[in-house]
């Protein structure tokens, strides 16, 4: 696999080749998902959840994420890392440059941030500072306590709207990459379709341009709850590389995700 960046993601769109993001928060576990295949490594906040063990992924610090970006950085030489920012750490533009400037200086290549059009003066800042930036709608998880819970979002028609208008929006500031989270696959077609951007999605069917999963759910590795859109690939696979190269294979060649983890 020659290295992968935001140019190479946006040619795999344009020429209908599927993207597979999966995360990774150290060394060891990059450099397996690299040498399986993944393009793109993703160091999210979930670590708040399947690594400390916390409800919500509120608590997670800047320093948390560059912690597990250099750690994710020192097993990666081709896949391209993307960090989350966390929760309250992009209230303003300035925050968020400075923010994003450590997790860039920890081996982030892009990061990641939750929210609408109010983003959009924020995007346009970050980007003229030379930060890739990738939107995240649909199910948020650090609105979790606006929303109510973790909940399918966009199934009424206002609020699939708003989605629609907010991805326009997030592209037009600048926004490279964007992730769709629990929103029905209807939904999710018609905004891969609309932007020019690459689109990944979690738990929004299977007509986006990638995929992303949290590496736990991945490999069965999730205790309780067990989201509808996951999958265990080491259930059948046996080894951890040869699972998530099955995902990347799945993903590639439009097996995963099936009916059964998406939303109507």
């Amino acid at each position: 696999m020659s290295k992968i960046t935001t140019a190479r993601l946006l040619t795999m769109k344009q020429e209908q080749q599927k993207i597979a993001m999966i995360t990774a928060y150290d060394a060891s576990f990059a450099t397996l998902f690299e040498q399986a295949g993944a393009h793109a490594l993703l160091i999210g906040d979930s670590l708040g959840m399947v690594l400390q063990g916390e409800s919500s992924t509120l608590k997670v610090t800047v320093e948390d994420m560059a912690y597990h970006t250099r750690c994710v950085a020192n097993g990666c030489e081709k896949a391209l890392i993307v960090a989350d920012l966390p929760f309250m750490s992009y209230s303003n533009p300035e925050q968020a440059c400075a923010n994003a400037a450590t997790l860039m200086r920890a081996g982030a290549h892009m990061v990641k941030m939750e929210g609408g059009d109010w983003l959009a003066g924020t995007i346009t800042q970050l980007t003229r500072q030379g930060i890739p930036v990738c939107g995240h709608l649909g199910l948020t998880p650090q609105s979790v306590h606006v929303f109510g819970g973790f909940k399918l979002q966009g199934r009424a028609a206002e609020q699939a709207a708003q989605i629609k208008h907010d991805a326009q929006a997030l592209e037009a500031a600048g926004a490279q990459l964007l992730v769709l989270e629990c929103v029905p696959s209807g939904l999710a077609k018609d905004i891969s379709r609309m932007l020019n951007i690459p689109v990944i999605g979690i738990g929004a069917g299977p007509d986006t341009d990638g995929q992303v999963l949290v590496m736990q759910d991945a490999l069965g590795l999730t205790s309780g709850y067990v989201p509808k859109f996951t999958k265990n690939f080491l259930a059948e696979h046996g080894q951890v590389q040869a699972a998530i190269a099955a995902y990347v294979t799945d993903v590639a060649e439009g097996r995963f995700p099936g009916p059964e983890h998406s939303f109507n």
